[in-house]
């Protein structure tokens, strides 16, 4: 996640802000700001060296993002689809795409000013929020395939990121009253659903139905479970003896919703709306850690209906500390980062491979090669890299953050293609979906920016 502002705003200042919206597209990214600010959209950042491949490759990393925006049959305002063989958004990752796409404003010169960068990020937000059902459920996607009449997008619930947390963090950067509103009635909309329907046993965390409700396709954690719902229904499981499970991520997704919620209560002077919403969030983060993890293995794991893990250590481990589910400033959730972070994540047996971080450990008997397309059974996922400044930087891992970023501009670059998984040994990307892919040209945009602008960091000890 990237650092938020320091102040709470209030709903006065998001008023007072509004008349500033107009020229938001032209706004750096609001945790990285550098005190000169009056840079063009034709800005460049620093590259690592004069070889003409990294300008190159920016370059192409820009016409590819212009070449998603859309609009939808279902939401006539453009969005960044997430391309190559994806025509459309999804809820666990749009959000969070459009945001960082949004970031990048100051090196972008739109078409219109329909497409201007921060006008497609808060679309990337709102189209699902415009798409919500009377009963609270968001669509886990929009496609562009969607008919007007009985449309999908409604057979999982298929989230990572919350989308709660990049719609404040978008309010924060531009002011729009508007977005923090929706995003605040949407979203407690969309927590009362989770509960009503994601928490049939009563644990208070949140349960999976399928392979699709965590974007997982391929994965070993879900083998022999159905990739979607029955019926396309997301409120209903398969009728099988070790479902639904109790999920890490999603409990962590829901947890770092409900972190947003409480300060988006504050800044629309909700006092005690927060003060619940934080409640919520810290039993909730207390439950990831007393029920999900397991101290034995130093990873997290879903806990079936015959509360039995599925050990299979994943990125879901990750996914976990995106959220900053565990707190630095808690002595046993300290130890436990310092377990994981060793034992797994920077592990170059498990998740820690040349160009990390691996969606599932190297050292697990699971781990799937050869590495089949779209396969989260072992491949390093461009998603799993844009995520990763969410939580690395947090728990002081600057230097190997810049590692990884290094890493993956690299790999991006010797090629000027923009694709979904690379082999985490060699950096070669799977060739059999066409380039085009967004979170891949985002990763490219993201991390140079980034290093450009990176602190000196040494590697930590652990």
């Amino acid at each position: 996640m990237m650092p938020q502002a320091k102040q709470t705003l209030k709903r006065r200042d998001f008023l007072q802000l509004a008349s500033l919206a107009a020229g938001a597209s032209l706004l750096p990214p609001f945790a990285m700001a550098e005190a000169d600010n009056q840079h063009s959209s034709s800005t460049l950042p620093s590259f690592p060296s004069d070889d003409p491949r990294w300008r190159r490759t920016w370059d192409a990393a820009l016409t590819a993002l212009a070449g998603n925006i859309h609009t939808m049959p279902r939401y006539p305002h453009p969005v960044l689809v997430e391309g190559s063989v994806y025509p459309g958004i999804w809820q666990e990752c749009a959000p969070q795409e459009g945001f960082v796409y949004g970031s990048l404003s100051r090196y972008i010169t739109p078409e219109s000013k329909d497409v201007e960068p921060l006008k497609v990020a808060r679309n990337n937000h709102m189209a699902f929020f415009a798409l919500q059902r009377p009963d609270g459920q968001l669509p886990a996607s929009v496609k562009l395939a969607d008919p007007i009449q009985n449309p999908g997008g409604y057979g999982q619930i298929q989230m990572v990121v919350p989308i709660a947390a990049t719609a404040w963090e978008l309010a924060q950067l531009t002011g729009d009253d508007e977005l923090l509103v929706s995003a605040y009635n949407s979203c407690s909309r969309w927590d009362a659903w989770l509960r009503q329907y994601r928490d049939t046993r009563k644990t208070g965390l949140v349960e999976g139905f399928c392979t699709y409700d965590t974007g997982h396709d391929n994965s070993p954690r879900w083998k022999g479970i159905p990739n979607r719902c029955p019926d396309a229904d997301a409120r209903k499981c398969p009728d099988l003896p070790t479902m639904p499970r109790l999920c890490p991520d999603l409990s962590a997704t829901v947890y770092g919703g409900r972190v947003a919620l409480a300060q988006m209560a504050t800044a629309l002077a909700k006092q005690n709306e927060a003060d619940r919403w934080q409640a919520d969030a810290e039993t909730i983060r207390r439950l990831i850690i007393d029920k999900l993890y397991d101290p034995k293995d130093a990873a997290f794991y879903d806990l079936d209906a015959q509360n039995n893990f599925v050990r299979v250590r994943s990125d879901v481990i990750s996914r976990v500390l995106g959220e900053h589910v565990l707190k630095l400033s808690d002595p046993k959730d300290a130890a436990i980062f310092e377990d994981v972070w060793t034992r797994q994540i920077h592990n170059p047996k498990a998740f820690w491979a040349p160009y990390p971080l691996t969606s599932i450990a190297m050292d697990d008997p699971t781990f799937v090669r050869p590495i089949p397309r779209n396969s989260w059974g072992g491949a390093s996922q461009a998603l799993t890299a844009l995520r990763a400044p969410r939580w690395m930087v947090h728990y002081g891992k600057q230097a190997e953050l810049n590692h990884l970023m290094q890493q993956w501009c690299e790999a991006i670059s010797r090629h000027t293609e923009f694709r979904q998984q690379m082999d985490p040994l060699t950096g070669d990307f799977t060739q059999a979906d066409p380039s085009g892919y967004s979170p891949a040209a985002l990763v490219y945009l993201d991390f140079i920016h980034r290093l450009s602008a990176a602190p000196a960091a040494k590697p930590s000890k652990a």
